[in-house]
């Protein structure tokens, strides 16, 4: 009987991928259909019941709060993990790390704030360029993901987030070189110069200490300006360091460029390579791309007459439905990190806008959660 059912489930995908209905998926990257993902989901025998995966928030969308403030407003919001910024981009507003590192005691005081308000500390983020041409930088950086995976390893804390990084085209470039077209051929040079000289022994090394520590999943965000930018980037790394390597699953950096982001969670996740999530929206202005194209990206509400995409709350870029759709997949590939809100959105700024994305989250993951006991 388990043989037969088998055989359905194989049956029923060769029928949708033949009928065209999972292609279109994939042609359609901005329209998600429930029926679709229903459908995947019939077609899956043997599924696990669906998991409450957390819902966070990333601390520096309240820069000028204390850290006791910090943790009443999480608590105030409904807030079930943090994710909180150790240096780098991120800065490290909330996290004193070598005072934590130093001081047992105030270690054991900072992390009870949380703990005393039923709130996990998920991931630690620094975000940076170790790989940058200017070594000072790159020094910099590196030393920062290294003190994050020393508190990463006091706090038991299994995730540590953060970016690839850019080195130069050559050794005597000053500044970063993103190539993403090999072509004329010079620049094809330059980026298998960029990997192998740079990227490669970095994130070797890197992951080594950080697996030293106890720390085996960092969860890198494909970003623009950076080596890594997308699924395929990422996994190139990955094949090239290990499984140390994995991805900060930020879909507002794919949605524009032309990802669907059921298809990447179940390309990722089926490899067990999504270490972690932020949960991020872009809208895109068809009006705008038709005349502009994609690369021409604002982040200021002033700009946004003459954007073709801009980040949004979750929800405000693409629909309800489309982000349950995505939370689905993630419970369908056994996502085992958290939803981490990172609010950007120049037209929903601060708590307003991470109001909005913990209402469209909560929602649609209690929808989900309901279905399978209705």
């Amino acid at each position: 009987m388990e043989h037969r059912s088998d055989a359905l489930s194989s049956t029923r995908r060769e029928f949708l991928a033949a009928s065209g209905v999972l292609a279109g998926a994939v042609a359609a990257p901005h329209h998600l259909s429930a029926t679709i993902a229903d459908a995947q989901e019939q077609a899956t025998t043997g599924a696990q019941p669906r998991r409450k995966i957390p819902i966070g928030v990333f601390d520096p969308v309240f820069p000028d709060l204390s850290v006791d403030e910090l943790v009443d407003k999480y608590a105030s919001l409904g807030v079930e993990a943090a994710e909180i910024g150790t240096g780098g981009y991120p800065a490290a507003k909330h996290c004193p790390v070598m005072e934590l590192l130093n001081d047992p005691r105030k270690l054991s005081e900072w992390k009870k704030k949380f703990e005393d308000r039923n709130i996990q500390i998920a991931t630690l983020s620094c975000h940076g360029n170790p790989v940058h041409p200017d070594h000072a930088i790159a020094e910099r950086d590196a030393e920062t993901f290294r003190r994050t995976v020393l508190l990463a390893e006091k706090l038991d804390v299994k995730v540590i987030v953060g970016f690839s990084g850019c080195p130069g085209a050559n050794p005597t470039d000053k500044n970063p070189n993103w190539i993403t077209y090999r072509w004329p051929p010079e620049y094809a040079a330059a980026q298998d110069w960029q990997w192998k000289e740079k990227v490669i022994p970095y994130w070797k090394e890197a992951a080594k200490f950080a697996r030293d520590h106890g720390i085996r999943r960092i969860a890198l965000e494909m970003h623009p300006n950076f080596v890594v930018y997308n699924p395929l980037t990422l996994l190139k790394l990955r094949d090239a360091v290990g499984e140390e390597i994995g991805a900060n699953n930020d879909l507002s950096h794919l949605f524009w460029q032309g990802c669907n982001p059921v298809e990447v969670i179940h390309l990722l996740g089926k490899q067990g390579a999504i270490y972690h999530a932020h949960m991020k929206d872009t809208v895109l202005y068809p009006d705008k791309v038709a005349k502009f194209g994609v690369l021409n990206f604002v982040f200021e509400k002033q700009d946004l007459k003459t954007a073709s995409d801009a980040f949004r709350a979750v929800g405000y870029g693409h629909s309800a439905s489309a982000w349950k759709d995505i939370l689905r997949a993630y419970m369908e590939v056994g996502y085992e990190g958290i939803l981490s809100v990172e609010n950007e959105d120049p037209i929903l700024s601060g708590e307003v806008g991470v109001e909005r994305a913990l209402y469209v989250l909560k929602n649609v993951r209690q929808e989900l959660l309901s279905e399978q006991t209705a």
